[in-house]
């Protein structure tokens, strides 16, 4: 059985230190059905690969780009980090109190 990463005490993007973490899946789950991801990635690595992101930064994540960009192209913490506007809003939120939660527009 696949061994799912353990969750951090803190958002594993902006290293705050928030309760309810959600785990970000770096391959989407509906792609790992496409030929073209299932060519690329094994089963396990779709599968395990995660980060365990606070609210703000996995909204910020799905607004940078579709879940298809990010299946293909940032499928890592790094990859992900190259996105200036992810990037972006990591640096600013990450001087912001655990609880703190931006506004939507």
């Amino acid at each position: 059985m696949l061994k799912l990463p353990p969750q951090p005490d803190d958002c594993e993007l902006c290293q705050r230190p928030v309760a309810g973490l959600t785990r970000h899946h770096l391959i989407p789950k509906h792609l790992h059905r496409k030929k073209r991801f299932q060519k690329l990635f094994s089963k396990e690595d779709m599968i395990t690969r995660t980060l365990w992101v606070c609210r703000p930064c996995h909204n910020a994540i799905h607004k940078a780009c579709s879940e298809y960009e990010l299946g293909l192209y940032y499928n890592s913490r790094d990859k992900l980090m190259e996105l200036e506007e992810l990037r972006g809003f990591v640096e600013w939120i990450r001087e912001k109190p655990a609880g703190f939660v931006p506004k939507v527009h």
